[in-house]
């Protein structure tokens, strides 16, 4: 065996920026250094990783191809020193959530998931649905909490939990709090939405399928509770989680508005890279969340 963990960290991580200098700033190794690691890897194999674009090094199709391999390669090395060091914690878990996820739910289960494993390095990142798929692609993340229904060969997509979303107003607004309202009064009213590339906007517009188009979208936003707050003002309806909505509907701020004649449930996914080592602790994270694979 020619090559070197080494190098294969240096691979991974100019896969990853895109950039020799910022490889070699995360690695902590000198620019020449870690341009030297891959050049020495690519003459040993006589096989090019990488199109040079100026400063951009893009991965070609036989960097593609061995990625997923090195990526899995470099974490059953850590994995593997972990056991010769007798180190019994879980390790380290990166987790990926989307917006209303890592809001309203994350948080607590990594509070459990902590307290079932004294001394795990849990992170959290939160974003919409497509930044997190990107992340989970690009490999930044173990785990991917997600809304949005989402379909690439490189995933793995587990069912996790229902979520259904509610359409809401203020308080005073004329539709709060009816039993029922038309697809004409939903066309009349201004909305103020989530952005797109969410999963809330995502399960929104399926509901509303042959309604879209007719819509007064006045504002698009990326943040839910500032969307609850242009609600309260009275500044148009929205339709968010009912998970987000709990506390806002328990101070009586705003109100639900019943739509029957729509449906606005979906599911929230756990979602892993095929091709990513599966370690000890998203073992662990998927057991909390009641999964296996």
């Amino acid at each position: 065996m020619r090559f070197t963990l080494r190098q294969i960290e240096v691979f991974l991580a100019i896969a990853h920026f895109e950039n020799v200098s910022r490889a070699a700033h995360f690695l902590a190794m000198s620019q020449s250094a870690c341009s030297g690691a891959l050049i020495d890897l690519e003459r040993q194999y006589a096989t090019p990783l990488f199109d040079r674009l100026g400063k951009r090094l893009q991965l070609n199709d036989r960097g593609r191809s061995l990625r997923p391999k090195a990526q899995a390669l470099l974490e059953q090395a850590k994995s593997f020193e972990s056991d010769l060091q007798q180190q019994q914690d879980v390790g380290q878990l990166k987790l990926g959530a989307t917006l209303t996820i890592g809001n309203y739910l994350a948080v607590p289960m990594m509070k459990d998931f902590m307290a079932q494993a004294p001394g795990a390095r849990v992170s959290l990142h939160v974003a919409n649905t497509q930044a997190i798929v990107q992340g989970l692609l690009n490999y930044d993340y173990d785990v991917g909490l997600i809304e949005g229904d989402i379909n690439h060969r490189d995933l793995i997509l587990l069912p996790w939990r229902s979520d259904e979303l509610v359409c809401f107003a203020a308080a005073s607004h004329p539709l709060a709090g009816r039993t029922g309202v038309s697809d004409e009064d939903l066309i009349q009213a201004p909305w103020i939405l989530r952005e797109q590339g969410s999963g809330t906007r995502q399960a929104f517009e399926r509901a509303m399928q042959g309604l879209l188009p007719q819509l007064n979208i006045m504002l698009e936003l990326e943040h839910t509770e500032a969307i609850k707050r242009a609600v309260e003002a009275g500044m148009g309806i929205a339709c968010l989680s009912r998970i987000s909505l709990a506390d806002a509907f328990a101070r009586g701020s705003i109100a639900p508005i019943a739509v029957p004649q729509r449906d606005f449930s979906r599911r929230f996914y756990v979602a892993l890279h095929k091709h990513k080592y599966t370690s000890p602790s998203v073992l662990q994270w998927l057991q909390l969340c009641g999964l296996s694979i």
